[in-house]
């Protein structure tokens, strides 16, 4: 098996035992992004040398010891250019990593490089490719980040997410993407989007991988822990007419394999899609402030309809929105029942064709808003062939549980689908 192929925690306890070198699996990767990166787009910046220099300075006992870490392109790097996905800020070079990046910089990471991401991490689609089928969009705003993993170029990577964009890119590339609580992970030094959404999430190819690496960037090794039988609720959310026919049915079928009971939302949540709405217009065009006083022709004009929209936006509804999550994420552990974990789709159905959009965030906007953790988990393909996801969602700060309860669901749907583990 080349060692690009290898998951993040074999690749780290390889090198551990002296089976495998970091130099050679960071090669591995670069030989991978050459052959394939006209193709799938999913790089802004890698420079070979400087990604090998960094091996100079991996303490042999940190836990990631030398794996290599894709960073989405609105998280500061000192030794690389973030431009944002913006042309305002071509060549634009920080002096500081951003909290995240250099959390992991110090639990042995290496950084390989910067992910193509959209611009501002908003809605406007990239040029990065779905690796499963390249007429199709990877999703976004994480779509280099979640290309980049699903093609094997990179084992570990970071997103962001204000509405769906680590969830549902996971989905549509077939790879496992977890939005944790909000606030898990540091955001300093991170471009804002929307201040009271905004979560870092990461991607990885297992449950068991993206739960190392959150160990090795928090130090809280309960976050790679399991479960023997989790009770799991299966929700249909308030905008379940907006699932595809042949992502319903896998859900229906995943729900029986999971043995699932089912679980509804309370009629006071139907007004939460509404509500993330209006917080994301109204913060969006804030974060944005600068850029649309001084900058406005260099955005998007679509973003920039987005910020007039957000500055018409009344104060008092903005207020309005806030509270009314504030007081469904108060009583959102008690909707949850005696269920360690929700299901739901990771996403309306496959990865749509073209690149002209990023996909439909509509199973992801509510459970932003709710802080709660969530995790994307492939559950086969679609009548394209492209992937399907499943989403487990646990309550606020429940991560630990969250993770045990998805890499239990991993194990269960690849044993159904008699997909052997490696």
């Amino acid at each position: 098996m080349e060692p690009c192929r290898l998951g993040a925690k074999e690749a780290a306890a390889r090198i551990e035992r002296g089976e495998l070198s970091a130099r050679s699996l960071i090669e591995s990767c670069l030989e991978r992004i050459a052959a394939r990166e006209r193709e799938i787009q999913a790089w802004t910046f890698v420079n070979d040398q400087a990604v090998l220099a960094q091996l100079h300075h991996i303490e042999k006992t940190a836990p990631l010891r030398g794996v290599p870490v894709g960073v989405k392109d609105i998280f500061d790097t000192c030794d690389m250019p973030t431009e944002y996905g913006s042309r305002i800020y071509a060549g634009h070079r920080p002096r500081a990593d951003s909290a995240p990046v250099a959390l992991a910089r110090a639990a042995g990471g290496v950084i390989l490089g910067k992910t193509v991401t959209c611009e501002f991490a908003t809605f406007v689609p990239s040029r990065t490719r779905n690796p499963r089928n390249t007429a199709h969009t990877p999703g976004g705003s994480s779509s280099g980040s979640a290309a980049a993993v699903a093609d094997f170029m990179v084992p570990l990577a970071f997103g962001t997410q204000t509405a769906g964009s680590v969830i549902r890119p996971g989905a549509y590339c077939g790879v496992v993407a977890c939005k944790p609580s909000y606030n898990l992970l540091p955001r300093a030094g991170v471009h804002p989007n929307a201040d009271s959404l905004d979560t870092i999430g990461v991607y990885a190819r297992s449950v068991e991988d993206v739960a190392f690496f959150l160990d090795a960037l928090t130090g809280r090794d309960d976050l790679q822990g399991r479960i023997d039988r989790p009770r799991i609720g299966a929700c249909r959310t308030w905008e379940w007419e907006l699932v595809e026919p042949p992502m319903a049915a896998a859900f229906e079928t995943s729900a029986k394999q999971l043995d699932a009971g089912e679980l509804r939302l309370p009629e006071s949540w139907r007004r939460l899609r509404e509500a993330q709405a209006t917080i994301i217009r109204y913060e969006g065009a804030r974060s944005l402030a600068d850029e649309y006083r001084r900058f406005a022709d260099r955005l998007d004009p679509a973003l920039r309809l987005r910020c007039e929209d957000g500055y018409a936006t009344d104060a008092r509804d903005y207020q309005k929105a806030l509270s009314y999550a504030a007081r469904c994420r108060a009583a959102s552990s008690e909707v949850f029942g005696d269920c360690d974990v929700l299901v739901a789709p990771a996403a309306t159905g496959e990865a749509p064709k073209g690149l002209g959009s990023t996909g439909n965030v509509a199973m992801n906007v509510v459970w932003t808003l709710l802080h709660v953790p969530c995790v994307s988990v492939p559950i086969g393909v679609g009548p394209n062939g492209l992937p399907l996801g499943l989403q487990v969602i646990g309550r606020v700060g429940e991560d630990a549980r969250t993770l045990a309860c998805a890499r239990w669901i991993e194990a269960r749907m690849n044993n159904a689908a008699g997909i052997k583990p490696q």
